[in-house]
């Protein structure tokens, strides 16, 4: 038997020596830890359960990231499922987008819409460009918007420096806008050269007074960026109806503070409303002065919960003559995504889209508003079916933020209210912003946007119209209880409007 060398032997020591202080310590903390969990009052299991009580939490929050890998099903998550994500993630890589085997999805659950394909499809050699919409015909400076798809209102606060300056390179590469969102018009907004629809949220962030009331120098300042080419008032928000913007303190960097016009490091809140405006005259005088001051295209987006002073907001415009009008509505659903909202207003307050977007378009069409005001739809619409139903259901225009966060990324990780977005979206950390490169997330934000209306116009096509806004509500049925699919002109006759 060979003799063992005395520098192994040490080691064999010092390991021995170091694998009992280990086991000593690990018992010492199993022993300090059974005496706060016993001993606090707190939480009830940590308290009957000392220490194995505390694997509840760490399983918990462990099942949250683990649950779409290994658990759920293509179709089961919320808010947006496993196919929907990777159907967005394709588009963005610019690959193949075609599946095999047939349709993992539910054709018979109730709200499903089912496009009526045509005997006759639109030949591509036939097929029409999507055209491109004008804003504002009343206005100095009108907006003629070329797609058909845009990037919804996300705040620099809300979401990165560089999540901004891909979405920005993103949208001029696609020819689509990017909607700044209520923090402000950014740097980063900017460099892209992709045109700007600035929001005007209730803090009036960028164009506010120091009393939060809307300055007009700066609104001019703002307007003289030939890129803004339009402003959205921001009456309310899908998944926070009747509540303001809400920035937690972490993410208000010394930058985010200078462009808003806020303390650094403390909470922004906004106002749940406008203070100006509490009734549709006051809407109707703040867009027109709006207008007045900038020269540009304004419109207002809110999610509809009551919806009669839409009718009185029409009887005021005919009134005052249609120039009053506001140039669009963005109307937003009540499942609508944000970084931070109160469970209660995002799981029970306000209309869904599939409600109110034919509801609000039938009421301006039976007030002979619908030419005048167009109409512009947000909420949840990530997919070509998504996209075409609310075409069909008479929306001019689609927004989105989710679809355009999934490809820039987003793993729906659920942190966007911390500071601790693992892809570097909603967070201002550095060392996690590093993961997102906006050179290259910009051409996946382009790719998306043009795939996203490719498959739109693959669906009108197949529908036997040339271009997706000609299609209407007899082009989908919607399924019901019971599997049965049922018209949508039928579920909502356009009204009949008289002389």
């Amino acid at each position: 038997m060979s003799m063992v060398p005395d520098w192994v032997a040490r080691g064999l020591d010092i390991l021995s020596t170091l694998f009992i202080v280990a086991i000593g310590l690990a018992v010492l903390l199993v022993f300090v830890l059974f005496l706060v969990d016993v001993l606090q009052t707190k939480d009830a299991v940590r308290r009957n359960y000392p220490v194995i009580g505390r694997f509840r939490e760490i399983f918990s929050t462990l099942g949250e990231f683990f649950r779409q890998y290994f658990f759920a099903m293509d179709r089961e998550e919320m808010p947006f499922n496993r196919a929907e994500r990777e159907w967005v993630n394709r588009s963005a890589r610019g690959e193949d987008n075609t599946i095999a085997f047939g349709s993992t999805r539910q054709l018979t659950v109730a709200g499903t819409p089912i496009f009526v394909n045509c005997p006759f499809p639109t030949l591509d050699s036939d097929a029409a460009e999507t055209q491109g919409l004008e804003f504002g015909p009343h206005c100095k400076h009108p907006y003629m918007a070329h797609s058909l798809v845009n990037i919804s209102g996300m705040s620099f606060g809300a979401i990165s420096r560089p999540a901004v300056t891909a979405l920005s390179r993103g949208a001029q590469m696609a020819d689509c806008w990017i909607n700044t969102g209520e923090g402000g018009l950014s740097p980063y907004h900017l460099e892209g050269g992709a045109d700007i629809v600035f929001q005007i949220g209730t803090a009036k962030y960028g164009v506010r007074t120091p009393d939060g009331g809307l300055d007009d120098d700066k609104l001019r300042a703002v307007a003289a960026h030939k890129q803004v080419k339009m402003f959205e008032v921001k009456m309310s928000q899908g998944a926070k109806p009747g509540k303001g913007g809400i920035l937690p303190g972490e993410k208000v960097t010394a930058e985010i503070a200078a462009i808003r016009g806020i303390p650094e490091g403390a909470a922004s809140i906004s106002p749940n409303r406008h203070p100006e405006v509490d009734s549709v005259e006051e809407l109707l005088d703040f867009i027109g002065h709006i207008r007045a001051v900038t020269g540009k295209p304004v419109g207002f987006k809110a999610v509809i919960g009551a919806y009669g002073w839409l009718d009185q907001l029409c009887e005021a415009i005919h009134t005052r003559g249609i120039e009053s009008a506001p140039d669009f509505i963005t109307i937003d659903s009540g499942d609508g995504g944000t970084g931070a909202a109160p469970m209660p207003l995002m799981d029970s307050v306000g209309m869904t889209l599939k409600e109110s977007l034919p509801m609000v378009a039938d009421i301006l069409t039976l007030h002979r508003l619908k030419d005048r005001i167009r109409l512009v739809s947000s909420g949840k619409l990530v997919t070509p079916t998504n996209v075409a139903w609310a075409l069909c259901a008479g929306a001019d225009v689609i927004t989105t933020a989710r679809g355009f966060m999934f490809s820039l990324g987003c793993i729906q990780a659920l942190k966007c209210n911390k500071n601790t977005c693992p892809t570097g979206i909603t967070t201002h950390n550095p060392r996690l912003q590093r993961g997102l490169d906006p050179q290259e997330k910009s051409v996946r934000v382009a790719n998306y946007c043009k795939n996203l209306v490719h498959e739109v116009e693959v669906i009108a096509h197949s529908c036997g119209v040339p271009e997706p806004r000609r299609l209407k509500r007899h082009h989908v049925r919607i399924i019901q209880d019971g599997g049965k699919s049922v018209p949508m002109n039928e579920l909502y006759p356009e009204p009949a409007i008289a002389g």
